[in-house]
């Protein structure tokens, strides 16, 4: 039988970090098992959807680059045959209905805490003959659970992992308005989808063994079961909004590459041996539910950064050319001319390699869009110094009739160095500070090579007069 897995997320919010690491896991076990990977969108609860949100979690994973194989299944759209289970349940003696009031179950509840027990349903219809419904009531259908015994699920994660069956009671399958309850819609679309494997979050575990008992009463085989730990802050935490960006699309917006954030969730709760950087069809290639550790992952915004440097410096120029001027021009507002794209091109091999984030990559790149004349920031103004725009003259000299390359360029400023008596730091210093108004940059004559001879003989005029 083919692999089917599925991610079901709720569309009550955006996608955030913790379900992209379970989609991910749940594509790769597909892709390594030569199955499928589906999308089914839980939107039953219509009162809590965000707007926008069943877009952004399709276009979440599409950036990741682990789309859903087949369009996605809406849950609301399968009610219906929620219904049609559920009653069928009743017809074969697994379920009943149940005619309490809402007023009659909160005093059930209360009377078990007072009492000293689980507030759990006592099971008052479980047996009782629906002749005896009260008028006007309209009745819930409940599983009717086994009191004896346990119910276990064997793990691909964690293991054997049990409950007694007394410790669970008879929940709601249908409620009295016909609406389906969560855990029993979950059940009836995994076997309608066919799904075999549910890869999910640990907070899911105690939600497994009711599902199994609706799977058994209906003589369902139930799929195999992993259940992965969550993903916490750096505090130990539940990861949430206070440890920073959450959602997957602001990692996109802040400069990550999406095979970078891919890698990274990967290595949080999954290993095989020394691997750190690693891609999607390298992963699928080895990926195995048994790698997957059972405590739970840290999250460390600075390893993921320096992750993502190393996915830049991997990364094709011409695309980190694009992502770039894409950012350069949302700052400028306006498109980039095809000048300044070119500057920006022929410099990205030296861009690339002190950025760790495409923000960073735009910033250090952003100089090629100024105009005369320049900002400076403090420590540059300061290197422009009398003496140094003097220096910078000479330099403009020397530059006269040579090949416009790093190379030549950098042979031409060294010969003027030792010709004046000056180190080379002297001129590249105050050179870099009058092409680019700042003391940080690529390499300086790599700069200049990517300015072009005019613009970079213009910026050194307009600071050495």
């Amino acid at each position: 039988m083919s692999t089917v897995t599925r991610f079901a997320p709720s569309p009550t919010g955006f996608l955030h970090i913790g379900g992209a690491r379970t989609a991910l896991f749940n594509w790769l076990f597909a892709r390594a098992t030569g199955g499928r990977f589906l999308l089914r969108i839980e939107d039953t609860d219509t009162t809590r959807e965000v707007p926008g949100a069943v877009e952004q979690i399709i276009e979440s994973l599409a950036w990741l680059g682990i789309p859903p194989d087949e369009p996605p299944v809406s849950q609301r759209a399968r009610a219906a045959r929620h219904a049609e289970v559920a009653r069928a349940m009743v017809a074969a003696g697994t379920a009943y209905y149940a005619y309490e009031t809402p007023e009659e179950l909160q005093a059930m509840r209360e009377r078990a805490i007072a009492e000293g027990r689980p507030p759990r349903y006592d099971g008052t219809w479980r047996d009782r003959d629906p002749k005896e419904a009260p008028p006007g009531v309209p009745g819930a259908i409940r599983l009717k659970a086994p009191r004896e015994g346990e119910t276990v699920v064997e793990d691909l994660v964690q293991g054997t992992v049990r409950v007694a069956n007394a410790e669970l009671d008879d929940m709601i399958l249908l409620r009295s308005d016909g609406r389906p309850t969560y855990l029993h819609a979950v059940v009836v679309d995994d076997h309608d989808m066919g799904i075999t494997h549910v890869i999910r979050g640990d907070d899911h575990l105690t939600n497994t063994f009711r599902q199994v008992q609706v799977y058994r009463a209906m003589g369902w085989e139930p799929p195999r079961f992993a259940h992965i730990p969550l993903i916490h802050g750096q505090d130990g935490a539940k990861l949430s909004k206070r440890h920073g960006a959450v959602s997957v699309l602001d990692f996109r917006d802040q400069g990550y590459l999406p095979e970078a954030v891919a890698n990274y969730l990967l290595r949080l709760g999954w290993g095989r041996g020394d691997i750190e950087v690693i891609g999607l069809e390298e992963a699928a290639a080895i990926f195995d539910l048994a790698d997957v550790g059972r405590g739970a992952a840290r999250f460390d915004y600075a390893k993921l950064r320096h992750l993502n440097g190393v996915w830049i410096r991997r990364a094709d120029n011409e695309r980190l050319t694009k992502l770039t001027l894409e950012r350069l021009a949302r700052r400028a507002e306006g498109a980039i001319g095809a000048i300044t794209a070119e500057r920006v091109a022929k410099l990205m091999p030296a861009l690339k390699e002190r950025a760790q984030t495409l923000e960073e990559l735009a910033d250090q790149a952003s100089f090629l869009v100024r105009t005369i004349p320049l900002s400076f920031e403090p420590k540059a103004q300061a290197l422009l110094t009398p003496e140094a725009r003097i220096a910078l003259r000479g330099l403009a000299r020397a530059f006269e009739g040579v090949a416009w390359e790093p190379a030549a360029l950098e042979a031409a400023a060294r010969a003027h160095a030792a010709a004046t008596g000056v180190t080379l730091k002297d001129l590249a210093m105050p050179l870099r500070a009058a092409l680019t108004g700042s003391t940080v940059s690529p390499p300086v004559f790599d700069v200049a090579a990517a300015l072009g001879e005019a613009e970079t003989l213009a910026r050194i005029a307009a600071v050495s007069g």
